[in-house]
């Protein structure tokens, strides 16, 4: 709550390196926060349930901040790319930070990292489709000059993209929601009482805030972020790098936490439900906001991106399809994420 009041009395403002530093632990501190109270909220409607809330309310802040950085940022090319950069550097983080650091911890714990090779296939299938859907053809359509889409093509990718993740969730919640189980359960808080109804109510109002804390406070720092990218000498991109990293943090850590109980599954459900969220609920709302927006929207990837975007793809579908992973795919996973952070800022 003290986070979320700092967010709220900063807000639009410039404030100096004493309040930045101040801000930057408040915002470590709303990151856990964040993941205790997901995790309050997830044992109390269990899984899938639990992963979904969190990967929906870390979208809907991140299509919010978005939005906020586009109508403030005014008409220029950073701000032009800004959704793309955002949504692809989201979907590069969990599908190949997230999921690498999940099988590592996955496989140490038990030699080999298991998870349900069906549930975890429809969804990077999904997260696939969406990508090329939005990301990949602006590239390549040829009715609007450069990588975007003409009004009537930017109509269908957010309809396809509601439809997709619409029927993902309800394949994942209710007609094959066995697929989406961990294997085996571990860990002593899945032999604890679930929480109350009224408490875990009140860690999903918690959850909320934190989650507005954290895009609050990564914004504000975003100026710090942005002095300091053009000091080494990265492109603007970067900045959205950077910003999504942060935006992702309880989504990482809770990760991490479900895989260190060899709950590996459960991370994959965070992983790949926040891609599939990042893509399939912030392109319509970018498609909508874009009527009020000056500028064109630029959604197309440049070759780099793509190129990294077909071998993680690749690499992906090779890791799931077994149903258990060792610590090699995982190491694949990882140096992936850190040649797309390299090349991001270093293109």
């Amino acid at each position: 709550m003290v986070a979320a009041a700092l967010t709220a009395a900063t807000w639009g403002s410039k404030p100096g390196t004493i309040v930045l530093v101040i801000a930057g632990v408040f915002l470590a501190a709303s990151v856990l926060s964040a993941v205790h109270h997901a995790e309050v909220v997830a044992h109390r409607v269990g899984e899938p349930f639990g992963s979904l809330v969190l990967a929906v309310a870390v979208t809907v802040i991140e299509v919010a901040l978005i939005v906020t950085l586009m109508v403030s940022g005014g008409s220029g090319s950073e701000t032009q790319t800004l959704a793309r950069d955002t949504v692809f550097a989201a979907v590069m983080i969990t599908t190949n930070g997230i999921v690498g650091i999940s099988l590592l911890l996955g496989a140490l714990h038990r030699g080999t990292a298991s998870f349900n090779a069906e549930g975890t296939a429809t969804a990077l299938a999904t997260v696939c489709t969406l990508a090329v859907v939005c990301l990949v053809l602006p590239t390549f359509t040829e009715s609007a000059p450069g990588p975007e889409f003409t009004g009537g093509q930017l109509a269908f990718a957010a309809v396809a993209s509601l439809i997709l993740y619409g029927l993902f969730v309800v394949i994942q919640t209710v007609r094959h929601r066995d697929y989406f189980l961990p294997e085996e359960d571990a860990g002593p808080d899945e032999h604890a009482d679930p929480p109350s109804n009224r408490e875990a109510a009140q860690s999903l109002g918690l959850l909320l805030l934190a989650l507005i804390a954290v895009v609050g406070l990564a914004k504000l720092e975003s100026g710090a972020i942005e002095d300091g990218v053009a000091k080494i000498g990265a492109p603007p991109s970067a900045v959205g790098v950077v910003i999504a990293l942060l935006v992702l943090l309880p989504e990482t850590l809770a990760a991490v936490r479900n895989a260190r109980r060899n709950r590996v599954q459960t991370s994959f459900n965070l992983a790949l439900g926040s891609a599939m969220a990042s893509i399939g609920l912030t392109i319509p709302a970018i498609a909508i906001a874009s009527i009020w927006l000056d500028g064109p929207l630029v959604l197309g990837l440049g070759a780099t991106q793509i190129v990294l975007l077909t071998i993680t793809a690749i690499v992906g579908a090779l890791t799931v399809l077994p149903g258990r992973a060792t610590l090699q795919e995982g190491g694949v996973h990882l140096v992936l994420f850190a040649a797309f952070v390299f090349f991001a800022v270093s293109p």
